[in-house]
C-alpha cells in the first residue's frame, strides 16, 4: 500500500448547509493548509456517497477520515464505519468539521461549531475513544447506527416540518416548526418503554434517546449527556395541554426540562419502544427512521469508535 493512500480521507459535502458548505470550502482548505494537515479531498455526490466513503476508507485501512457536512452527512459516515461486513477490520478516527445547519453531532462530541477552532483540533490530533448506537425497526429492520441520538414523536414531527422549510433554516425553522407541530400532533401516542431497570406504559409526546446532548440545533435534550459512558440518556415528555407545549419546548433550549413535572430523566443501555395506541415517527441523528412505526430497539455499542476533540471534556 503506498503512502498516499494512509493519508486522511476529508468528505465533504458540498450541499450541506444548504449549500453553504460549498462557498467555504476554501476557506476550509486554507485553514488546513495553515495547519500542514494533508489529506484526500472527496466531494460527496449524492445520498449515501458518504456511508459508501466511509466502507472505502475502513477497507483501505485509513487512520483517520475526517467528515465535513451536517448530521446527515456524519450519520451516513458512520453507518459505513461501523458496517458489519466489516466487522474485525479496524476502523479509522473520525475527524469532524461543523458545516452543515444543526451540526449536533459535532456538539455532542465536544468539537467547536468555530471552524478555525475545529481545524486546531484536527491538527491537534487528539482522540477519545465514544460509544455508538444501533436502532433496529420501522425502515430499517436490520438496524442504522447512530452518534448523536433517536427521537420519537413530537421531536420528529418538528423535524419534519422544518425539513420543509426552503425560507428559514437552523434553529429559526426548528422553532417555527415547534409552533406548526403543537397543532398536528396535540394528542400524544401511547407507547410501551422497556428500559434496564423499569417498563413504562403511558402517552408519551416525545422520547429522546441520547448519546449526545442536543438536537435541532439548539434543544438540549440530555444537557449532562456523556457519548462515552457506555449508557443512553433518556429525556421522556408526557401528555401535556396544548397550551403547555410550547413552553415545555422552549425549556429545552436552555436544558432546564427537568423541572417540568411531566419530564421524566432516564438512563438506560438499551430500549424497546412499541406503540399500544397510535403510532411512532422516528429519527437517528436527524434521518428518517419510520412515519409510522410500531416497535423500535435501541442498543448502545460501547467504545465503538475514536473521535478527534479537545482534551477538556465533551462540553466545547
Amino acid at each position: 500500500m503506498n503512502q498516499v493512500s494512509l493519508k486522511p480521507m476529508l468528505i465533504y459535502n458540498a450541499t450541506a448547509g444548504k449549500g453553504n458548505a460549498g462557498k467555504i470550502l476554501p476557506r476550509v482548505q486554507a485553514l488546513l493548509q495553515e495547519r500542514n494537515f494533508d489529506y484526500d479531498l472527496v466531494l460527496t455526490e449524492s445520498v449515501g456517497h458518504a456511508t459508501r466513503l466511509g466502507e472505502q476508507a475502513v477497507e483501505a485501512g485509513r487512520d483517520l477520515l475526517v467528515v465535513a457536512g451536517g448530521d446527515g452527512t456524519a450519520n451516513e459516515v458512520i453507518n459505513g464505519l461501523m458496517n458489519p461486513a466489516l466487522n474485525g477490520r479496524k476502523r479509522p478516527a473520525l475527524g469532524v468539521l461543523p458545516v452543515g445547519r444543526g451540526n449536533d453531532f459535532a456538539f455532542g462530541m465536544g468539537i467547536p461549531q468555530e471552524l478555525t477552532q475545529a481545524c486546531d483540533i484536527l491538527a491537534g490530533g487528539q482522540r477519545r475513544r465514544i460509544d455508538i448506537g444501533r436502532v433496529s425497526g420501522g425502515d430499517y429492520p436490520e438496524g442504522r447506527y447512530f452518534g448523536n441520538g433517536v427521537g420519537l414523536g413530537f421531536d420528529t414531527v418538528v423535524g419534519f416540518e422544518a425539513a420543509k422549510m426552503k425560507w428559514l433554516h437552523g434553529a429559526a425553522s426548528y422553532l417555527v416548526a415547534v409552533i406548526r407541530t403543537i397543532f398536528k400532533y396535540a394528542k400524544a401516542p401511547v407507547y410501551e418503554v422497556v428500559l434496564d431497570d423499569a417498563t413504562l406504559q403511558q402517552a408519551f409526546l416525545m422520547v429522546s434517546v441520547m448519546n449526545g446532548r442536543r438536537m435541532g440545533g439548539s434543544f438540549m435534550m440530555a444537557p449532562d449527556g456523556d457519548p462515552s459512558d457506555s449508557t443512553f440518556d433518556l429525556c421522556l415528555a408526557g401528555q401535556v395541554s396544548q397550551w403547555h407545549i410550547l413552553p415545555l419546548a422552549a425549556s429545552f433550549i436552555g436544558g432546564k426540562q427537568a423541572k417540568d413535572p411531566a419530564v421524566s430523566i432516564r438512563r438506560s443501555k438499551k430500549v424497546t419502544i412499541r406503540a399500544i395506541q397510535g403510532s411512532i415517527p422516528a429519527h437517528a441523528d436527524g434521518e428518517t427512521i419510520c412515519t409510522a412505526g410500531q416497535l423500535l430497539t435501541i442498543e448502545i455499542l460501547p467504545g465503538a469508535l475514536d473521535v478527534l476533540t479537545h482534551g477538556n471534556g465533551w462540553h466545547a
